[in-house]
């Protein structure tokens, strides 16, 4: 039987490349494509996400960890825009965990139309493995070179941050760091040094890598004081609330020692005290702009007058939103001279 890697190999290629060529045309190169489509012409393969969309009748949607409230919002956005197309959603949670990622996304291959896959753990080249052949694949909070995602712009949310605590007087700033394997960690940690924004004089310090979770901001919280920074940007809010709580056990004032911001904006960053100073993430966009984007490449992922931006990966924006967490750095203590 003919699969996608025989295609690859007659047209010189990579199975990734084929199953793009095939499958999401405007990706590829006119050249390439058309080695792609002779190549499969001669040995009569068809890939199965070519097959028209106007038949499609369910998604599936893989999360790492539906107790987290960012994912969970996605997911609800993701099924209100998939009942308005008519669509049932398949949803499985891998526990956050790499190796199981795996699992779902085969069980699935039968079972639905296209996948949305967030925030996954698997290493590019193991992904393109698991994706190359089945229902189409779109990501999410996750950026390929092989397949098509929608992100946020994870960099810019980092600059806002920092602009804003620097102009609060802070000049040590700590990061309290997500997962290893998680690209948006790596993307936020890559926005941290401090002359890419232009902040004179401001030094900021990685604490380490944590999970995403209540208890990684606990556990990063001694590491914080320790670290004589006077803020912290942490990966996310669970994080963030968990340093909060770690702080306040300790007798650390927020914000008059330490001023904490966390990052994604869920509901509870409004409601504890003090109120959570956060880069918004925009979840509903997240959710509706994936099923649009599987459903059709070219739709607009944006709000009436934002750009659509390149094919393979469209960044949705994000904001600071400033609340009570945050204020201005305390001073340092000087020596009396009476």
């Amino acid at each position: 039987m003919v699969n996608l890697r025989d295609v690859a190999r007659l047209a010189g290629v990579s199975a990734a490349t084929a199953s793009r060529a095939l499958a999401q045309p405007h990706m590829v190169s006119p050249a390439r494509r058309a080695d792609v489509e002779r190549a499969a012409t001669a040995l009569g393969y068809r890939h199965p996400n070519a097959a028209a969309r106007t038949a499609w009748r369910s998604l599936g949607l893989i999360v790492p960890d539906m107790e987290n409230p960012f994912f969970a919002a996605i997911a609800k956005a993701v099924q209100r825009r998939a009942r308005t197309a008519g669509l049932a959603v398949l949803v499985a949670d891998t526990d956050d965990d790499a190796t199981l990622e795996a699992e779902p996304i085969a069980q699935m291959h039968e079972l639905v139309d296209g996948i949305i896959l967030c925030s996954p753990r698997t290493h590019d080249e193991a992904l393109v493995e698991l994706t190359a052949s089945g229902p189409e694949v779109l990501l999410v909070n996750r950026r390929s070179e092989h397949l098509r995602s929608v992100v946020v712009d994870n960099r810019d949310g980092v600059r806002q941050a920092l602009a804003h605590l620097h102009a609060l007087g802070h000049r040590h700033v700590a990061y309290a760091g997500g997962p290893r394997a998680s690209w948006s960690d790596a993307e936020r940690r890559s926005g941290l040094a401090p002359e890419v924004h232009g902040l004179d004089g401001l030094t900021t310090t990685p604490l380490g890598h944590f999970p995403p979770t209540f208890a990684g901001g606990v556990a990063a919280a001694d590491l914080l004081v320790a670290s004589g920074a006077t803020a912290v940007l942490a990966h996310n809010d669970l994080m963030a609330l968990g340093l909060l709580d770690r702080l306040r056990a300790r007798g650390t004032a927020v914000p008059e020692e330490v001023s904490v911001v966390g990052y994604d904006d869920v509901p509870a960053a409004g409601f504890v005290s003090p109120a959570l100073t956060t880069v918004a993430v925009p979840l509903d966009r997240l959710g509706r702009a994936a099923v649009d984007l599987l459903l059709d490449p070219d739709a607009a992922v944006g709000t009436e007058g934002d750009p659509t931006l390149a094919a393979a990966s469209h960044v949705l924006p994000v904001a600071l939103t400033v609340r009570a967490s945050s204020g201005p750095a305390r001073r340092p203590v000087t020596a009396s001279t009476g």
